[in-house]
């Protein structure tokens, strides 16, 4: 891989690849030292046009962790809030001598623009762009679905015939785009529900399910189900739904319906959560939940991207 720019630049071969790699990744991070000489000499820069304290945090800790120097470039007071241009700030980072970008912004196709316009020839990670996509949470989504739902042998295994439910607001979200596109390259059948107003043009061709019910969805006994965040400032005055209340009672997970699913069924949610609105509290604490386990799957999920990008993968990462 040259950059991570979208789940659907990867083979199935790739991804499983890269989740193989945490798993290594996630071996080291019990330890009582956890950084690995990988990365000794190399610097990683997280450009955030966009606010993200989480997913910055992630990276910069998967960085470290693999001994890489890290540089935190906020648009906040820099030259990019007083007009440089993009390409600027690029050039900028190609003679400080970076080595790999995570970029994040609010607009989407920045993170491939970025990648393919010339301007900078380092490995570029797309850490959120717009409503496009957002590939390495996916991927610690995948990597924490395969955890549980594959128990034994999980190197090189994928998530064929797995039943996975996705709710919320699809219109918005890039976490579900990446979702649909890994998760079903990995085998999974995916559904998504939402209110017909928060689903997007097209989504009747992407490779899943569309049901605008969630009882009936999760009737049909799915291995996971992943809440999606619902932005509160587009449900009121925006079209897209009636009411608040009216949302969360037709498509918040509550305590009633996760009593319902099966035994083995775990809660996912990409955070930041709405508890009481999208999911209940109870639910988001409860036996169910992953969402804890998501956060630190994430830094070894992140750790496996940059491994990929900037030291050799011919052996497995070595501690």
């Amino acid at each position: 891989m040259k950059h991570f720019i979208s789940i659907a630049d990867l083979s199935r071969a790739e991804a499983i690849s890269v989740l193989d790699t945490a798993e290594h990744m996630a071996e080291t991070q019990s330890r009582s030292i956890r950084k690995l000489p990988t990365l000794v000499g190399t610097t990683v820069v997280n450009l955030f046009m966009e606010d993200s304290t989480r997913t910055r945090i992630s990276f910069e800790a998967a960085a470290k962790r693999l001994s890489a120097d890290v540089i935190n470039f906020s648009a906040k007071g820099s030259s990019l809030s007083k007009g440089e241009s993009l390409k600027d700030t690029a050039l900028t980072l190609q003679a400080m001598g970076a080595d790999a970008v995570v970029v994040r912004s609010s607009s989407s196709g920045a993170a491939h623009l970025l990648a393919h316009a010339g301007w900078i020839d380092q490995p570029i990670v797309n850490a959120g762009d717009g409503s496009h996509e957002h590939p390495t949470q996916a991927m610690l989504d995948a990597f924490t679905l395969r955890r549980h739902l594959v128990r034994e042998d999980r190197l090189g295994a994928d998530l064929a015939g797995r039943r996975i439910v996705i709710v919320g607001d699809v219109l918005h979200s890039r976490v579900a785009r990446s979702n649909v596109l890994l998760l079903t390259l990995l085998g999974a059948e995916v559904t998504l529900v939402a209110p017909p107003a928060l689903v997007p043009v097209g989504a009747d061709i992407w490779p899943c399910e569309v049901l605008y019910d969630l009882d009936v969805a999760l009737a049909a006994q799915p291995d996971a189900v992943m809440m999606l965040r619902v932005q509160r400032e587009r449900m009121i005055g925006g079209g897209f739904y009636p009411t608040p209340g009216e949302y969360s009672r037709r498509f918040a997970l509550t305590t009633d319906r996760a009593a319902r699913l099966p035994e083995h069924t775990i809660v996912l949610h990409p955070g930041p959560m709405n508890r009481g609105f999208e999911i209940a509290g109870d639910v988001a604490d409860g036996r169910r939940s992953v969402i804890t386990e998501q956060v630190a799957n994430g830094v070894s999920v992140r750790m496996a991207v940059l491994y990929h990008l900037l030291a050799s993968t011919s052996e497995e990462p070595r501690a």
